[in-house]
């Protein structure tokens, strides 16, 4: 007799196949920082698919007035922008609909991370990249680690810049290729003197942030791990897992939102090491009623909640007078192997601390054998 389980996954497995088999392929040059050569390498790759015959377009591309770069526009065609008037100013954007009218087998789309004018489809330029590849149009993309929505503070802490045009993690996954890009930091840094990657007026600032020697090691190091982990779960992919033991991470949020924001991200960047479901619970209490609590507070769990779903974490709300009782449920109720809260300055701390609540948390996870990790 044949599993029973499996008979009911089999027309949802064999759907996914269907879908995938028209799905475009998706490849992405990850950068540790601007000027490495991501769209140079793009553009030699279109050279190459030209002359073995493939439909190669370009949808976007930046050169940033690069001379090495421009000179490679040459010979490919591209799809002219759209057009759009915003504020008394007319600006161009990636026209996705003559994309996909035309179709291509092969679509250049740069700047990854860049947000839309407002008028056009999608608010982000991912997005029109997830449309090209629905359309069964195939994708070659470029984006630089810093623009990662789980490494923002990472790369805040390294670099002193918040970066504000972000890509959510779960882009990775899509991709089919991911391919790093990789220069050594002297050689950067002379060419960003040399004017060759931003422009003179752009210089120094350039040299004051990012393009210090120190930074872009440390970033080089971010993007290595990224590409790593990305080629990991590619290989994963090809082999089996049923049976085998899951990770499954629970972090534990309240309406602070600043530190929400930070057990979320640090949270994913766990899941997406052990390449498993991850969620975000929010225990409602009579004190943190959504009506109860203040705007700026509403504000923060909204974005927050929004942020889980960019991450591609899965969000659970309850209500309990108990919040170290509805932890251990949702444990039990997910099977999660590890738990994540903030430290004691940490406003869901606090909550749990009082009364004693905390060690009794610590007693009941001991005994469903769940792990528990204090976040910064």
């Amino acid at each position: 007799m044949q599993n029973s389980k499996k008979e009911n996954q089999d027309p949802e497995y064999f759907l996914d196949l269907i879908k995938k088999s028209r799905r475009g392929r998706f490849k992405i040059y990850i950068g540790m920082i601007a000027g490495v050569g991501k769209t140079y390498r793009m553009l030699n790759e279109a050279h190459s698919l030209l002359r073995n015959g493939v439909d190669v377009r370009i949808g976007y591309i930046e050169t940033h007035g690069r001379y090495e770069t421009e000179l490679l526009l040459d010979g490919i065609p591209e799809v002219p922008r759209k057009k759009i008037f915003y504020k008394g100013k007319e600006l161009e954007e990636m026209n996705l609909d003559a994309i996909i009218l035309q179709r291509p087998e092969v679509v250049l789309v740069d700047e990854l991370a860049h947000s839309n004018v407002i008028g056009s489809k999608n608010k982000k330029r991912w997005q029109d990249v997830m449309d090209l590849l629905e359309a069964g149009i195939s994708v070659i993309s470029a984006v630089n680690i810093q623009h990662f929505e789980s490494l923002n503070e990472d790369v805040k802490e390294i670099t002193g810049v918040e970066v504000l045009e972000r890509i959510p993690d779960s882009i990775l996954k899509q991709a089919d290729e991911v391919v790093n890009i990789d220069l050594p930091a002297d050689e950067l840094i002379t060419r960003l003197k040399e004017g060759k990657i931003y422009k003179a007026d752009k210089i120094q600032t350039a040299l004051d942030n990012f393009f210090k020697s120190e930074h872009i090691l440390q970033l080089r190091e971010l993007a290595l791990k990224e590409v790593a982990s990305a080629v990991e779960r590619q290989v994963e992919n090809e082999i089996t897992k049923e049976g085998m033991h899951q990770e499954r991470f629970l972090a534990c949020i309240s309406s602070n939102g600043q530190s929400g924001r930070n057990i979320i991200r640090k949270t994913a960047r766990f899941a997406k090491y052990y390449q498993c479901r991850w969620f975000v619970l929010y225990v409602e209490t009579p004190k943190e009623r959504f009506d109860k609590i203040a705007l700026d507070k509403q504000r923060f769990l909204i974005n927050n909640f929004q942020l889980v779903t960019e991450l591609g974490g899965e969000i659970i709300r309850v209500r309990s007078d108990n919040i170290s009782d509805a932890i251990v449920q949702q444990t039990k109720e997910r099977k999660i192997t590890t738990v994540c809260i903030g430290k004691p300055h940490f406003k869901l701390i606090h909550i749990v601390t009082s009364r004693n609540v905390f060690n009794n948390l610590i007693k009941k996870l001991n005994n469903t054998k769940t792990d528990l990790i204090i976040l910064n």
